[in-house]
């Protein structure tokens, strides 16, 4: 018998178990013969997901090679080899060559997403074949079969529930709901959302409790892990603005420097200069105005940016992420862990006449209770002691303590109950050995709460202790036990739902008495006559440093959203706490939207909610990535933050991905950019204030590099149109170039932060590198290259010296000017006196090397050789020294005049 195609129908939740199991042509007690799993198998194939082929080594390596400029040096390598000058073309090639190797190792590998989803599924499960259990590998598991689940198991494919006892499914990986699921075979409306399909459990989720057998519905590329897989593998992966800002950059130069060699060429033509001299003054020319050195500086600040942050907790899988960190205007956070502690907590007990706030986070039993229960004392209040205690001992779960952290070993709402009685100095142990238990009803769905049954000693009644949901309490506590009167029910519902409101996850708990010969609780039982003691109000708190981190992001100009699988209200109440979307303590409510809401809005539609909601609850996978889509098309910086299957799509199309270190999956680490060792927002702040320095170094480095660049470019011009000699080969200024790049750019990286980086605005995504003032020193420093390499070298030809004299100097101007600016730079604004060197102890190793490279350039004879240069004597070094300094005042003057004009016109700095 030919089955339904799975994939046609998207609605099993919608049916009843039965018409499930019969539409798949399955048993729900035998389950599938051998010979119809193997047809199955053969005509849908693997329960795997198909992994996404990916750039092998050679080709990422050449692509290392498709950059505009360097096009433009292989083009002026091989022209310069044709025209027989090898050791020029040796050089330029070479530099090429380095680059590329450089790129290629400090790349990140490959995303490996979806390598990662395959391997979620690769585990065994129990199905039911010809009326036996067995156990087969999950990728030979077929649409139809029947699979057993249990605690501790992984769930193999997409299955629709047919019975459950107890199950508990933890679905964060998918949905991003914070606690386990509690399942029901019962159908559901159609409309039912995917993180409220009780009746369903999806591939790669846990089994947490309790028993449960479902029948197959999905399996490989059909399941809900495989539908984000696709959605994964289609999803484009944007460059970060440092890479878009670097292309636009590169493009711009190289339409430049052909402009300049095309009328540098011209005008020797016009002048009768030969054409051979000409090309090869066109390839100095090139050679000297492009960077040559930025691709490897470049790659070396973002590693030393990635060393900082690894110092800082965040561990960058990607090098543009670093700098994108610090263009961010748009944080759109996870709840459960990054924001919160992802430790339930209770933080509220009410009683009749009152409630009590309990401080104090997470499952450490430290904390204390601020009685407002009708003036009560805490450690002096029986009812308050009766319900903790019905909480502790009608419970589970239990804590442990290792390294000084807390966990629970099993429900996190059973372990929040444990830690607050522990507050009170009742002691689960201590608890269980008065008050023994003698038997229990599980919790189900079906009932709505948990009972246990207790020896309180030698010819005492029996205690019956019931926990769960607050109607399902209530309606078991008889008008003697103060809550059964409707008065009382009445303020209990109502302080309950206050405290659901305020997004707290609310428990009623109630005691009974049984005969002293009772052995066993039924649910008849407890059908009535119980003593109501409470309600006790939950919550994943928000961490400490969490409030001061949205703080600074606010102070920075940067909007932190909240994405969570919880419910709207409680994701609502944390932000409130921490301060989205609201001024910390202030009495209005973020502004909260649910999945369901988003559902069938248009691009425009969705644009203006992305804008102006503060809590997205309950999103599906699809909606998060649209979210994200929106945001950037409104020209936001994004960083996404998650930790689930179900967020890998939005962190890979984010501008910065940001994983989860400890709790995240692979499939969400290999899909960010970034993975959090601590699972801290906070980390995230940190980790924007390093982005905004290694930005700020980046940039420091270009306006010390540029006027290098355009001054060479402006002598050489200058010669030509002069009609004299070069005053530099290719091979030397490829010298200046590479050395100066790496001796003294490279030690820019290592400036400490600006103070106040994160009291501005985040820049403009589309804002060009540099600023129009900044563009002005680079013309003015340029200019000053010009003038003294250029006059010295003039200086040096009338004074008789020779031509390979004369270039040595020029070269030395450039390279001595460049030592002076460094120091310069290291502060864009402020004065030379005040970024002293203790400060970046490598700027002065970096110029003293250099130093000694440029006196083996000038004096060592194997140098001459291959260099073309020559010794030189005192005067000429102390003219050097002249321009350098000259140069070095220059700048600081033109510093100081701008300060000025800012202060004086409230502008800031430039």
């Amino acid at each position: 018998m030919r089955t339904m195609d799975p994939s046609a129908r998207r609605t099993w939740h919608a049916v009843f178990a039965g018409e499930a199991v019969g539409a798949l042509g399955s048993d729900a007690d035998q389950g599938l013969d051998g010979a119809e799993a193997g047809r199955r198998l053969a005509e849908f194939g693997p329960n795997a997901v198909t992994p996404r082929r990916e750039k092998g080594p050679l080709l990422r390596f050449a692509l290392q090679f498709h950059q505009p400029l360097v096009y433009l040096l292989l083009v002026a390598g091989a022209g310069t080899a044709a025209l027989g000058e090898w050791i020029d073309a040796g050089v330029i090639f070479a530099v090429v060559w380095i680059n590329a190797a450089v790129g290629f190792v400090q790349e990140s590998k490959a995303v490996r997403a979806l390598a990662a989803l395959a391997r979620t599924l690769t585990t065994e499960a129990t199905v039911v074949r010809d009326g036996a259990a067995t156990r087969v590998p999950s990728t030979q598991v077929v649409p139809g079969d029947l699979v057993l689940l249990q605690a501790g198991d992984k769930v193999p494919a997409d299955l629709r529930l047919v019975r459950c006892r107890d199950l508990q499914v933890d679905e964060s990986a998918l949905t991003g709901e914070s606690v386990p699921v509690e399942k029901d075979p019962g159908a559901l409306a159609p409309d039912t959302s995917l993180a409220d399909r009780r009746n369903l459990a999806f591939a790669s989720t846990l089994v947490t409790c309790g028993q449960g057998a479902g029948v197959v519905v999905a399996t490989g590329d059909r399941t809900e892990v495989g539908r984000i897989s696709r959605l994964l593998a289609e999803t484009r992966e944007l460059e970060t603005p440092l890479t878009r800002r670097i292309a636009a950059f590169s493009r711009v130069l190289v339409v430049v420097v052909l402009a300049l060699a095309a009328i540098t060429f011209a005008v020797g033509l016009a002048r009768g200069q030969s054409p051979f001299e000409l090309f090869l003054a066109a390839v100095a020319l090139a050679v000297g105005a492009i960077p040559e050195g930025l691709p490897a500086a470049v790659t070396i600040i973002l590693a030393i940016g990635v060393a900082r942050m690894a110092r800082r907790r965040a561990i960058i899988r990607k090098l543009p992420a670093v700098e994108a960190l610090g263009s961010t205007t748009v944080i759109c956070s996870d709840k459960t862990g990054t924001l919160t502690e992802n430790q339930m907590t209770v933080r509220e007990v009410w009683l009749e006449g009152g409630a009590f706030q309990v401080t104090g986070a997470g499952y450490a039993p430290d904390g204390e209770f601020c009685g407002v229960a009708s003036g009560a004392v805490p450690g002096e209040d029986g009812r308050l002691a009766e319900c903790l205690r019905c909480g502790l001992v009608c419970n589970d779960s239990r804590l442990a303590e290792e390294g000084g952290r807390w966990s629970v070993q099993g429900d996190p709402t059973e372990g929040a109950r444990l830690a607050a009685a522990g507050k009170l100095g009742l002691e689960a142990r201590a608890e269980a050995g008065r008050l023994p238990r003698l038997d229990a009803i599980p919790f189900d769905s079906r009932h709505q709460y948990m009972a246990t049954l207790h020896d309180a000693g030698p010819g005492r009644p029996r205690i019956v202790y019931l926990k769960g949901a607050v109607e399902a309490v209530l309606e078991r506590c008889s008008p003697g036990g103060r809550a059964g009167e409707p008065e009382a029910a009445g303020a209990a519902l109502r302080a309950a739902e206050e405290m659901a409101a305020r997004g707290l996850r609310v428990l009623a708990f109630a005691r009974g008495s049984a005969p002293p010969g009772m052995g066993r609780v039924t649910h008849a039982g407890v059908a009535g006559g119980l003593s109501f003691l409470g309600l006790q109000g939950m919550l994943d708190p928000p961490r400490p440093e969490a409030a001061e981190a949205v703080r600074a992001c606010r102070r920075a100009g940067i909007r932190v959203k909240m994405i969570t699988g919880d419910h709207a209200l409680t994701g609502a109440a944390i932000a409130r706490e921490i301060g989205i979307g609201v001024a910390p303590g202030g009495s209005a409510w973020p502004r909260a939207v649910t999945g369901r809401e988003l559902e069938g809005l248009s691009g425009a539609e969705l644009a203006a909610r992305a804008a102006d909601t503060d809590v997205f609850a309950r999103v599906t996978p699809e909606q998060k990535l649209r979210l994200v889509e929106a945001l950037q098309a409104q020209g936001h910086v994004v960083a996404m933050t998650g930790d689930g299957v179900n967020d890998a799509p939005a962190l890979k199309r984010a501008d910065i991905g940001v994983a989860m270190g400890i709790t995240g999956t692979e499939v969400a680490k290999e899909a960010a950019a970034m993975v959090l060792t601590d699972d801290n927002f906070a980390t995230i702040e940190a980790a924007v204030e390093e982005g905004r320095a290694v930005f700020d170094n980046l940039v420091k480095f270009l306006v010390w590099t540029l006027p290098t660049n355009l001054g060479l470019a402006f002598v050489l011009m200058a010669a030509i149109f002069a009609g004299v000699t070069l005053p530099m080969l290719p091979v030397q200024i490829l010298w200046i170039n590479m050395t100066t790049v790496v001796l003294l750019g490279t030690t820019l990286a290592f400036e400490a932060r600006e103070p106040g980086i994160m009291d501005r605005p985040p820049r403009d995504p589309a804002a060009p590198i540099m600023t129009a003032a900044l563009a002005g020193r680079i013309v003015l420093v340029g200019t000053l290259l010009l003038l003294g390499a250029f006059g010295l070298f003039e200086w040096q030809a009338l004074a008789g010296a020779s031509v390979a004299e004369a270039r040595t100097v020029a070269v030395n101007v450039f390279v001595a000017v460049g030592i002076g600016y460094l120091f310069n730079c290291r502060s864009l604004v402020g004065p030379l006196h005040r970024t002293p060197l203790r400060d970046n102890p490598w700027a002065l190793g970096g110029a003293l090397a250099m130093l000694g490279l440029q006196l083996a350039f000038t004096y060592a004879p194997f140098m001459n050789r291959f260099f073309r240069s020559a010794p030189i004597g005192p005067g000429e070094w102390a003219a050097i020294g002249a321009v350098a300094a000259a140069t070095c005042l220059v700048v600081e003057g033109e510093k100081g005049l701008r300060r000025r004009a800012a202060r004086h016109q409230g502008a800031g700095a430039p």
